[in-house]
């Protein structure tokens, strides 16, 4: 039995053939099968794994798998997959827009806007500029694409530099990334060997005219670092989707910080990448029950 939380699909019923697909609302609403279910389409908490003896395949409904990844989970035999890849493009767009948001000052042509004030001053353009991806998965491939579209040079970290790289106009170490970037964005997933990276440190080695961005994961840059680097005029802005604190709390100074445009962790929020998470999950589905190797398995160590 396949057991999926969420909305009755027909696509997965289609692909499991004559395998039993079960919807529910909730992991408690099949309390009643957890003794029969061999896959589930869920987030998968370590009190269901333990009464789940035949499960074989846990899919997350998250490109990232940070909280997937308990104890139990990593030391389970169950294969772990997650949607890698269906917001990448999403994500990609995201950047750009905050990208053009910091660079041409959007915000104070919305407060001229609301005041009814013609507010005519000179601004910034992405042509030209360095874009320093953090992490070149699928979000921060697209977004290279991207970026060359708008003329830009693109720099790239990456954790396996052997693997092709289209778009990128040089692989370099974080050191390198850091001093050439007027972007540096952060596109990778959040890991042991990511979380924190970015703190006091790394925010001194910034251009004092540099944005950081910040799409896929919080925590990966030490809040009360970046904070100082904000206020200081260390960095010159920052465009925060994805925050250490989620959702980001009332009386955080991110907030009302004028050189910050925070969004709250939906920049993948959309049609898209609903529907490429429906397409990975049924071609998952279809590969389970055929017994053929699934797509996006999680490297447990790796965490990604």
């Amino acid at each position: 039995m396949i057991v999926v939380v969420g909305k009755e699909s027909p696509g997965y019923a289609a692909a499991a053939g004559e395998v039993p697909v079960r919807f529910v609302d909730s992991l408690d609403d099949a309390a009643d099968v957890f003794g029969e279910m061999e896959a589930v389409i869920a987030h998968v908490p370590p009190e269901v794994l333990a009464k789940a003896p035949k499960l074989r395949w846990v899919h997350s409904p998250s490109a990232g798998v940070d909280s997937d990844l308990t104890p139990e989970m990593r030391a389970s035999p169950v294969v772990l997959t997650s949607s890698a890849g269906n917001g990448g493009i999403s994500l990609a767009e995201h950047s750009i827009l905050l990208m053009l948001m910091l660079n041409r000052d959007v915000p104070r042509w919305m407060r001229a806007q609301a005041e009814h004030r013609w507010d005519h001053y000179r601004h910034g353009e992405l042509a030209g500029r360095t874009v320093g991806i953090y992490g070149l998965g699928h979000s921060g491939l697209d977004l290279a694409l991207k970026a060359k579209a708008f003329h830009m040079r693109v720099l790239g970290v990456r954790r396996r530099p052997g693997q092709p790289s289209p778009n990128v106009d040089e692989l370099c170490d974080l050191d390198q990334l850091l001093a050439e970037s007027d972007f540096v964005v952060v596109t990778t997933p959040r890991t042991p060997s990511t979380a924190g990276v970015f703190g006091t440190d790394e925010f001194a080695r910034m251009k004092s005219s540099a944005y950081f961005i910040c799409i896929s994961r919080g925590g990966i840059a030490d809040d009360d670092a970046l904070l100082e680097a904000l206020r200081s005029g260390q960095i010159a802005g920052a465009g925060l989707d994805a925050h250490g604190v989620e959702p980001l709390p009332p009386e955080s100074p991110f907030w009302s910080l004028p050189n910050v445009i925070v969004t709250p962790h939906n920049g993948a929020t959309s049609d898209g990448t609903l529907r490429r998470s429906q397409e990975i999950v049924a071609d998952n589905i279809r590969r389970f029950v055929a017994g053929e190797p699934l797509h996006n398995v999680v490297d447990k160590i790796a965490g990604y």
